[in-house]
């Protein structure tokens, strides 16, 4: 008796993380795609219009689902941290954004992974948390997948090696990305989740409408041929996505969730294919599975913290 009646109240849970692993694929999907919007909108526009735009769609698109009762009785400590986690949300995505000028869809993607890889690196060296030895591997493989992927050309030699300059960007921008993912550990617990992220999209949507009226002041003429990219990635990727992360993490443990949203690197890339005609060649491929094997061995160390094989 007792067997069938651990049996069935497992069932359920096990359903539930089942359904939560499927949105969390579908949120990568989705994120991996929004790259190509992301650059389809920077042909119209500069990077900071762009960002104040698509933060401001996402910021409205979850008006409906919180309700302004619920916006109106956010507290201080609320709106304190949401403005941090807006500041660095804003730096990193205009990192990322401005490196989306001289790189390709696929690129960003994986190199933007690699957050996956700073963030254990991070805790390391400023808090003092380590991982283990395969988490020290893991950031190896992506160093050396970033080094493949970074390839100009077909060779090996004759200045074949270098970081172009839209992929310094968004490296820079992956530190910031993990900064944020840091943050939100700390921030969030004790927190409606979907308030802080209305705060950190509005004040993230300011600093980079700010940032546009002093840089580039002539894109605005371009914002009514990029609402299409917008109103993509605002909805889609800022107000779907990130709802959809929060709404199946509750049924996951964070490290299986990790797994699954690295994967955004792997759809990136393959959306950049489809809708971009962004061709990778032999080496930047075998880059891209080192760096995705990177990003998945850093996880494992925690694995038995969130309950990876449960």
């Amino acid at each position: 008796m007792t067997n069938v009646n651990d049996s069935t109240t497992a069932s359920p849970a096990r359903n539930q993380r089942l359904w939560a692993d499927l949105l969390l694929l579908l949120v990568a999907v989705v994120w991996g795609s929004a790259f190509v919007a992301q650059r389809l909108g920077m042909e119209q526009v500069g990077p900071f219009a762009f960002n104040a735009t698509r933060f401001a769609v996402g910021a409205l698109a979850l008006i409906p689902i919180l309700g302004w009762k619920r916006l109106r009785a956010t507290q201080r400590g609320a709106l304190r941290d949401g403005a941090v986690l807006g500041l660095l949300l804003f730096g990193a995505a205009s990192l990322q954004q401005i490196g989306l000028i001289w790189t390709t869809a696929g690129k960003a993607g994986f190199i933007t992974g690699l957050y996956v890889i700073f963030v254990p690196l991070l805790l390391a060296l400023f808090w003092r948390e380590f991982v283990g030895w395969l988490g020290w591997l893991g950031a190896g493989l992506a160093a050396a997948g970033l080094l493949l992927l970074s390839v100009q050309g077909s060779g090996l030699t004759g200045g074949g090696f270098r970081l172009a300059p839209g992929d310094g960007w968004v490296l820079g921008s992956a530190v910031v990305w993990a900064l944020h993912v840091i943050a939100i550990g700390r921030m969030a617990p004790g927190r409606d989740p979907l308030r802080l992220a209305w705060v950190q999209f509005i004040v993230c949507s300011l600093l980079s409408l700010a940032a546009a009226l002093v840089v580039e002041p002539g894109t605005w003429p371009g914002l009514l041929l990029a609402v299409p990219a917008v109103l993509y990635a605002g909805v889609i990727s800022i107000g779907l996505g990130y709802t959809g992360q929060v709404v199946a993490q509750r049924h996951t443990g964070s490290t299986r969730a990790a797994i699954i949203l690295s994967t955004e690197s792997v759809f990136a890339a393959l959306f950049g294919w489809l809708a971009l005609g962004e061709a990778l060649t032999a080496l930047q491929l075998a880059g891209c599975g080192l760096m995705l094997a990177g990003m998945l061995l850093a996880q494992l160390p925690q694995a038995s913290e969130d309950g990876l094989t449960a």
